[in-house]
């Protein structure tokens, strides 16, 4: 019995040779449009798709293969006496392959310029509906969707003249998972043309971007996807110019470093990181000085951490950073010489990033897997106006304390909850991070700092609950505070800073990281 291909792509990556082979082996070609022209002219003799169905192409290509003589010899079914004998009354032809890719709608609209009908032209309907149902009917139909599958089924084919059920189940299943993609995509696309912000459904789709060699622990498995329309601005999309493969805990540190430095563009600023969490943050008018500063702020827990630098590395930095164990290093670029340094550690990850893009990526949404669930919310990328922050205390801040207030605000929203931060005016001197209770964190901070408290100011990501914190930070000689404010007891964290002449400022905003 003849056998008989459905073929019609959008990309026609391997087709001609694809198509040859089937043509050697026997096979009919069923074809449309721009694939039975290229087919055609590399002398692949093919069948249209209107001298099987009657009908011509119409409607500039939207009706080609939407018909019953296209579909029945798709979806009936081989064991079916009733099926085959519908389709032998109706002079239905069966179709045992379908190699089908769909319209361009996701590279449509990645285009910069693409208008609303372009993305509505490129949605594309007879090739889902063609691939569904030879999915559908995978008992006896082989689906194609993805050129790298061609070798497979033509090693299938030559071996023993048709696919496995095992093959056959696994290509159908794949092109429900690209279907399902496809149409995520066109939904997203939808939900924000017309401004939908809370949609019933939540249709995201990625695609895998690494196989892990586990999770946090050895004994977790673990992949790491990438949205199926690239953030410039990721770890995902960076550019990895030297060492190993990033791990699951890598990926995860990294990804909260670049989040950090989106919040420190004004001068040259190096964020250290360790456990997702800022160990040191350091801005300078220089980079090199930066690093210094970073460095400074805690040179025990940066050993074995990830650095970020929001300007180029040169080789003087990449000199310092050399000297000590690193992880990960972030930077928008490298010199020649500061590459050259940093690439002679073969375990470096070394990784670029585009920093101008760093806007678009404050626009994505962020989602927490709960048992049974995903959390959805915006990301904590409010800006802040300095001059809306209140001054609730007798004492007014200094120039000095400004600067350093403005600092320390800025790098406390990174710092897991409780959380409490003390910096002066050019680096972090200490971190107090995710504690059960905020005078917990207080201490570790100041301990943290302690002999560097000239002139420090402190952060709480959150308001101080009790006065406590105030006492233990009076005592460390800090003079200068920086909070959201708003608890029922503000009264008397007020009045604890004015008893010791310190400064309080009130920002009205809260900065919890789970």
């Amino acid at each position: 019995m003849t056998k008989r291909a459905l073929i019609s792509v959008s990309d026609k990556t391997g087709i001609v040779a694809f198509a040859k082979s089937l043509k050697d082996l026997g096979w009919e070609i069923i074809s449309t449009g721009g694939t039975k022209n290229m087919l055609d002219q590399k002398g692949v003799s093919t069948i249209a798709i209107d001298e099987v169905t009657g009908f011509p192409e119409m409607m500039d290509g939207r009706v080609k293969t939407l018909h019953p003589k296209i579909h029945g010899g798709l979806l009936a079914r081989r064991d079916l006496d009733s099926h085959l004998q519908a389709a032998k009354d109706n002079a239905i032809l069966l179709i045992d392959l379908v190699v089908v890719n769909l319209y361009p709608f996701k590279e449509t609209i990645l285009k910069p310029d693409v208008t609303y009908a372009d993305a509505v032209e490129n949605i594309d309907i007879g090739g889902p509906s063609m691939l569904r149902s030879a999915a559908k009917n995978h008992a006896s139909v082989t689906v194609v969707v993805d050129p790298s599958d061609y070798e497979l089924v033509l090693e299938e084919f030559s071996k023993a003249g048709e696919t496995s059920l095992d093959v056959r189940k696994r290509l159908a299943a794949k092109v429900f998972r690209h279907t399902a993609a496809y149409d995520a995509l066109i939904a997203d696309y939808f939900t924000k043309e017309v401004g939908e912000k809370t949609p019933e459904k939540l249709t995201l789709t990625y695609d895998l971007n690494q196989t892990m060699r586990y999770g946090e622990n050895p004994q977790q498995e673990a992949d790491f996807y990438q949205n199926a329309l690239p953030t410039a601005y990721s770890i995902a999309s960076s550019k990895q110019l030297n060492g190993k493969a990033l791990s699951f805990n890598n990926i995860r540190d990294a990804d909260a470093a670049i989040r950090i430095i989106r919040d420190f563009t004004d001068k040259p600023t190096v964020v250290g990181l360790k456990h997702m969490n800022p160990c040191g943050i350091g801005q300078a008018e220089t980079i090199e000085e930066a690093w210094d500063y970073a460095y400074e702020a805690d040179s025990v827990s940066i050993f074995g951490g990830i650095v970020v630098l929001n300007r180029e590395v040169d080789e003087k930095t990449a000199t310092k950073m050399s000297k000590i164990f690193l992880e990960i290093i972030i930077a928008p670029s490298y010199s020649p010489e500061a590459l050259a340094i940093l690439s002679a550690k073969k375990n470096l990850r070394v990784l670029e990033l585009p920093f101008d893009a760093q806007a678009d990526s404050e626009i994505e949404k962020e989602y927490t897997g709960i048992v049974g669930g995903m959390l959805s919310q915006n990301q904590d990328v409010v800006k802040e106006d300095p001059t809306s922050w209140k001054v609730v205390t007798k004492r007014q801040p200094s120039e000095q304390e400004k600067v350093a207030l403005e600092f320390a605000w800025k790098a406390i929203k990174y710092v897991k909850s409780n959380g409490i931060l003390i910096s002066n005016d050019k680096m972090t001197l200490g971190v107090g991070p995710g504690q059960t209770n905020r005078v917990g964190a207080v201490k570790i901070a100041i301990e943290q700092a302690k002999d560097r408290l000239e002139g420090a100011v402190l952060a709480s990501d959150a308001f101080f609950p009790f006065a406590d914190n105030v006492e233990e930070i009076a005592k460390a000689g800090i003079k200068a505070i920086i909070q959201p404010g708003g608890s029922i007891r503000d009264e008397e964290v007020i009045a604890a800073a004015d008893k010791y002449g310190m400064t309080m400022l009130f920002t009205d905003v809260r900065h919890f990281r789970h």
